[in-house]
């Protein structure tokens, strides 16, 4: 029997369970949502840095009681020296996935937290800052037990990050790399958290945290340089949003793929799927996935170079309804159509005022561009391989411009008085995975934590394969997986509680104060809440 966990005064979610009680500790103190979701990015930092760091991207999207709704976009923009000349003398034709030149774009994180906490302060005077980091401290400068996940994605992309000799010392001992259970500790990585805590985070920037960040990646031979630290600002902006039956949905504008999240629900909002599990279930939100795709892979990227609004394509009801009426039922759409890659984490927070918070927070590739950086302990994104390198169109690499981001964090009011905040890692998944976990709860009454755990679906590439199947957790049953085949779907059977299917959670708060939670037995993560 699957329970969904319940409390009254706060509740954190996030995929480890350390980091989702260092905010938990934050929110019994007296901290808001806000400042608990700091606490425990900080600390997945520290336990989760295949997943996520300092040295990536965030975006967060945050609800308050009084109505109002926002994102902090903390994306980093392309380095001033990141030019097309630069790859092409190179000899490059695509932006490396790995190395030096791979970590072409800002790192945006540390702006989130400074922007979160600014908003935080206006509520209530906020914890001091080396609370907030005091957990994610002890573990880098103590240790942490190497999760499952991080020791199998480390052997397995040895290859790829083997390049990096300041990378390789910081994961082996006696060229051994470290497995599943073992201590690791980064003490640099500790040094800098107090430097953060002791400074502020605007020492990221600005300070000696920053001088020595550019000193490594310059070293490491990316083209970022101190200017492109002391330029970047986190940005104050509206959320992207829709309404279906019975709630009103939000996610995050572009450059994020969060129109794409919510135009998956437009759509299945007008499909007659009268039960969850069933063929008409999966094969439509598979179908609107597609839909919703094409409209991404077309406009999505830098809104100050796009050519479509993502908000007035959601607007445009005949043009969804005219998507919506173009899904056959019983065929699947050719696919595939290029994908997007990526891993991160998401985690989510509500304290007893009702602020609900739903971020998420990302190195893109796991372990990112595999620099990692001597002197901060800190591993750096690649973020900026996703850039183009082409003169023109869509996510081409120009200095000062935003990457496409496959992050979402999602959020929804539902009419009954309900906030609900949820989301994945994933990359292409993340869209899916939010439409599979909300349809569940919302549409069709499934139990949270039910509709986290159950059998779930990706179509598209996943990162380092070329399979554009419709992968299927093998726990669906066997005539629901011979319906969609012989309707045309590619399946493609994977173990079940695969962590390619995402690492999601959610929360819920009602209209009484109570909350409920739920964490992905696909994760090592777990609810905290008092």
């Amino acid at each position: 029997m699957l329970h969904t966990f319940h409390a009254t005064r706060g509740m954190v979610t996030s995929p480890h369970h350390l980091a989702s009680q260092a905010g938990l500790d934050i929110l019994k103190k007296g901290g808001t949502a806000l400042e608990a979701v700091v606490a425990t990015a900080a600390t997945l930092s520290a336990v989760y840095p295949h997943m996520t760091g300092l040295g990536g991207d965030a975006f967060w999207l945050v609800a308050y009681p009084d109505g109002r709704t926002c994102v902090i976009d903390a994306c980093g923009a392309a380095a001033a020296k990141a030019s097309l000349a630069l790859y092409q003398d190179a000899g490059h034709t695509e932006i490396p996935w790995r190395g030096g030149l791979a970590a072409n774009s800002m790192a945006g994180t540390v702006s989130g937290w400074q922007e979160a906490l600014h908003q935080s302060a206006a509520i209530k005077p906020n914890l001091p800052l080396s609370e907030l980091l005091k957990d994610a401290i002890y573990y880098a400068e103590a240790g942490y037990a190497v999760s499952e996940s991080e020791a199998a994605l480390l052997h397995e992309k040895k290859g790829e990050l083997a390049h990096n000799q300041a990378f390789m010392a910081a994961y082996a001992d006696r060229d051994v790399l470290v497995s599943h259970g073992e201590i690791r500790r980064n003490p640099a990585f500790g040094r800098t958290l107090r430097h953060l805590a002791e400074d502020g985070l605007q020492d990221f920037y600005i300070g000696r945290t920053a001088q020595d960040l550019a000193h490594d990646l310059q070293q490491a031979g990316s083209p970022l340089c101190r200017e492109d630290f002391t330029t970047h600002r986190a940005t104050l902006t509206v959320p992207l949003q829709t309404d279906i039956r019975g709630a009103k949905l939000y996610n995050t504008p572009p450059p994020t793929q969060g129109v794409a999240s919510l135009a998956i629900l437009k759509l299945f909002d007008q499909i007659p799927a009268t039960e969850a599990e069933s063929f008409s279930y999966i094969h439509g939100l598979v179908e609107a996935t597609k839909k919703a795709f094409i409209f991404r892979n077309a406009h999505v990227g830098d809104p100050a170079f796009m050519t479509a609004c993502s908000q007035s394509f959601l607007n445009d009801t005949a043009q969804i309804k005219h998507l919506a009426d173009s899904i056959d039922m019983t065929r699947a759409m050719p696919w595939p159509v290029p994908s997007q890659q990526g891993d991160t984490t998401w985690m989510g927070a509500i304290d007893s005022n009702g602020i609900s918070v739903s971020m998420i927070q990302s190195l893109y590739f796991e372990f990112g561009s595999g620099l990692f950086l001597p002197e901060t302990g800190i591993i750096w994104q690649n973020r900026g391989s996703s850039f183009r390198l082409a003169e023109q169109g869509w996510n081409t690499l120009k200095p000062g411009r935003k990457p496409f981001h496959t992050l979402n964090p999602a959020l929804a009011r539902f009419d009954d008085g309900r906030t609900m905040v949820y989301g994945t890692m994933g990359g292409e998944g993340q869209p899916q995975t939010q439409s599979a976990i909300f349809t569940r709860y919302a549409r069709y009454g499934i139990p949270l934590q039910q509709a986290v755990t159950a059998p779930r679906w990706l179509l598209g590439r996943t990162w380092g394969a070329e399979s554009v199947s419709l992968k299927m957790e093998s726990n669906f049953s066997e005539a629901l997986i011979q319906q969609l085949k012989l309707a045309g779907h590619v399946v493609e059977l994977v173990p079940s509680f695969s962590s390619m299917m995402g690492h999601a959670g959610a929360l819920v708060r009602h209209k009484c104060g109570i909350i409920e939670g739920a964490t992905d037995p696909r994760s090592d993560g777990c609810v905290a809440a008092f």
